[in-house]
């Protein structure tokens, strides 16, 4: 059994379509001013002739285009249609011919100069029909292949912005239980040594965490927003260990409406009390800083704690999934760095593309 090869999409829903229909009659107005300064007769009937026959091969190319639906193998549906808008024309011409010479004396078939124009018409019907249905072919594969590249960069942006996504939810996921375990640890410290202040400290981790728990879930946030968590965090940790942790936020004029992924400055500010303030018996200052210079955001903690000696060089889990996420929602151009401080303690900066946001 012969392969078949089915019918492509055809150009618009319609054979007579007005694009289709616009490029026929100004090729036939064209044609017709080309042999205006030979012809005897009136352009009128002239225009009128090759503007039917355009017609007739409009519609035998869309017919064509859409029947059969398959055809073998071996034949290209664009070649059937130039060699039938090419063979029907000898036919047509002389169906028009008929038409527009009704009522004459002498049939346009005994009139030797109505034949030379029969002949004439015929022939640029056949060399021009075809050229121009090459020429509508070629836009339409051409738009085709345009259209299929931008449907599969489409495609394939969707499928990286998906991953993304997912990407960035599963890193939440990872945030949320990383710092409110730390967090209930520090104050199950408190009620188990019995302190005082652990009811108070209970009140303002509760007031804390329900302004808290569902910006972790928001995908936008701004560095004024972050602040603000960073500010009570460290009124929470100030008030577990009130002798042994001091800080101070600093943040620049305009620096509130930029974007910021939610828990950024958190996860920075929890790190240092985590990893520097609190395993020292002497405690520390933490400095926070937000600042903005050539277009770029740098966000700042700086801790007088143990230091990286102590603590090791390496990036924790927190910091390591905050970097991750840096680089997802802003394309690889942002960086977290950590440095040591002499004589001790560390400075943490993340930094990334000052954007204002939408949220």
């Amino acid at each position: 059994m012969a392969a078949t090869t089915a019918i492509p999409p055809p150009l618009t829903g319609r054979i007579y379509g007005w694009r289709r229909v616009r490029v026929a009659l100004g090729a036939a107005l064209a044609v017709s001013l080309l042999l205006l300064p030979g012809w005897t007769g009136g352009w009128h009937i002239l225009l009128l002739r090759l503007s039917l026959i355009a017609m007739v091969q409009l519609g035998v190319y869309g017919i064509i285009e859409r029947w059969p639906r398959r055809l073998p193998g071996w034949v290209a549906r664009w070649m059937v249609q130039l060699v039938a808008i090419a063979a029907v024309v000898p036919f047509a011409m002389a169906i028009i011919y008929t038409l527009t010479t009704l009522g004459d004396a002498v049939h346009w078939t005994h009139d030797k100069e109505r034949l030379t124009g029969y002949g004439l018409l015929t022939f640029m019907g056949i060399l021009f029909g075809p050229w121009i249905a090459m020429g509508a072919l070629y836009r339409h594969v051409s738009g085709q292949a345009q259209r299929q590249a931008l449907a599969l960069d489409l495609m394939r942006s969707q499928y990286e912005r998906n991953a993304a996504e997912t990407r960035l939810r599963l890193l939440h996921a990872q945030v949320e239980p990383h710092f409110l375990f730390n967090t209930l640890a520090n104050v199950r410290e408190l009620v188990d040594s019995g302190s005082p202040q652990a009811s108070g400290v209970l009140d303002s981790l509760i007031a804390y965490l329900r302004a808290a728990v569902p910006r972790l879930h928001e995908r936008e946030a701004t560095l004024g927003q972050e602040i603000q968590l960073v500010r009570a965090y460290l009124e929470l940790m100030h008030l577990r260990m009130p002798d042994r942790l001091q800080y101070s936020i600093e943040v620049d004029d305009g620096a509130d409406a930029l974007r910021c992924p939610p828990t950024t400055m958190l996860t920075l500010v929890e790190n240092a009390v985590r990893h520097g303030i609190d395993p020292g018996e002497e405690g520390g200052r933490i400095d926070v800083r937000a600042q903005v210079r050539d277009g770029r955001c740098l966000v700042q903690v700086r801790d007088t704690g143990v230091g990286l000696q102590a603590t090791g060089s390496s990036l924790g889990t927190g910091l390591a999934t905050l970097r991750e996420r840096l680089q997802l929602v802003f394309g690889g151009d942002a960086d977290l760095r950590l440095a040591s401080i002499e004589p001790h303690g560390v400075c943490a900066e993340a930094e990334f593309p000052a954007q204002r946001s939408d949220a």
